[in-house]
């Protein structure tokens, strides 16, 4: 009878023990693009079935308060079958000593739209200390609609005591957890990510999504070390001594992204991708490694070593090839062979002090099915790498 009840206790044990743990996460976009083109339109179709809706840039507004509509392609929205919550972004310099005002440009926003909409969301980089007269703002706002009211959230302001005031009126709030520190700390940190989605579960009792990134930038600096320009989705050309390609990484993404799926914190509703990848946006992640983040599949990294005759004669190019379907990081040093006298490194390497291999400056991307020229060796017999 003893093993009989031992037997029935592990059976009914074993089912717990084995479940899966965790749950597969909502996942929205944002479409931030400012211009609506054909590889966007493309990229919006090839993603709709793995989106569950599409948050998009409507307008933006001024530091003077005004609001500058963004040109949407409603058909290609109608066409992807997707619900769309309608995004405000407001200038953190903007003021926020009329709330009526402001509420009111926001409110004609969506009653202009011509069709129904899921939400509206509010983009404001608010200062901390001006949290109080933020949440004036978006208690007026709420007053004008009859859709959700959502916000994004910056770490910064979890320890404010003006923080519960900033969330009353809102249904759901998207937490922000990239380009929110130094641009010199890097563009995103998965396990500074974690804490604060973490801290926003135990602060907040309102719905969150998290915002994560599928993009990078490129950072420039003024000769006296302040930020001059961050440049993301919109070339700014602007020029200075030092400058940063800053690139979220795929495998660090999908890490948290795992983690979150499998203990998600409370009250987490989703992920929202920060921005839609396209074809032709070459400071994102490519299509498919986005998808393959999105559904968990694997990111192999294949990049390889090829050469090509050199534009001077007696030289060879040296370039990193991504022949998979899937970004590829870039290797962090190039070994250059013993029989090569002289070698220089370019696009983002440099030769050693040894003399003996290349050097990534800064950390990158090789993108899918691309190649990219490293630098050139002049040497006393053929190199042994590959050709293209």
């Amino acid at each position: 009878m003893r093993s009989w009840r031992r037997l029935l206790l592990i059976c009914l044990l074993l089912p717990t023990a084995s479940a899966p743990v965790g749950r597969v996460l909502p996942q929205d976009a944002y479409v931030w693009q400012r211009h609506w083109t054909p590889a966007l339109t493309d990229a919006m179709t090839r993603s709709a079935s793995l989106v569950r809706g599409w948050r998009v840039l409507a307008a933006q507004s001024d530091a003077a308060g005004g609001l500058h509509r963004v040109s949407v392609d409603r058909e290609a929205l109608r066409a992807s079958n997707r619900p769309v919550v309608l995004v405000v972004r407001l200038d953190s310099h903007v003021s926020l000593a009329d709330p009526g005002a402001i509420a009111g440009r926001l409110a004609a926003l969506v009653r202009d739209w011509p069709e129904p909409v899921a939400g509206l969301e509010v983009d404001h980089d608010c200062p901390t200390a001006a949290l109080p007269a933020y949440a004036r703002v978006l208690t007026a706002l709420r007053g004008r609609l009859d859709i959700p009211l959502s916000i994004t959230a910056l770490p910064t302001w979890l320890g404010s005591p003006a923080f519960g005031s900033v969330l009353a009126p809102v249904a759901e709030v998207v937490l922000q957890v990239h380009a929110v520190q130094n641009p010199r700390a890097g563009l995103f940190d998965p396990v500074q990510a974690r804490r604060w989605i973490d801290a926003m579960a135990r602060r907040s009792d309102k719905p969150f999504r998290v915002a994560l990134p599928a993009y990078g930038s490129r950072v420039t600096w003024r000769d006296d070390g302040r930020l001059l320009a961050v440049e993301s989705e919109r070339p700014l050309m602007a020029g200075g001594d030092d400058v940063r390609e800053l690139m979220a990484s795929p495998i660090e993404v999908a890490s948290l992204l795992r983690g979150l799926q499998r203990d998600p914190p409370a009250r987490l509703a989703g992920i929202v991708w920060f921005r839609l990848p396209t074809d032709r946006d070459v400071r994102s992640w490519s299509l498919p490694t986005w998808h393959a983040v999105m559904t968990g599949k694997p990111l192999p990294a294949e990049v390889r070593i090829a050469t090509e005759p050199g534009d001077i004669p007696g030289t060879t190019d040296l370039l990193l090839a991504n022949d998979a379907d899937i970004d590829a990081p870039l290797p962090a040093t190039v070994a250059l062979p013993a029989h090569c006298r002289d070698a220089d490194g370019i696009n983002g390497y440099a030769l050693a002090d040894t003399g003996r291999q290349l050097l990534r400056q800064q950390a990158g991307l090789l993108r899918a099915h691309h190649r990219r020229t490293i630098g050139w060796i002049r040497c006393q017999e053929e190199p042994s790498y590959g050709s293209p």
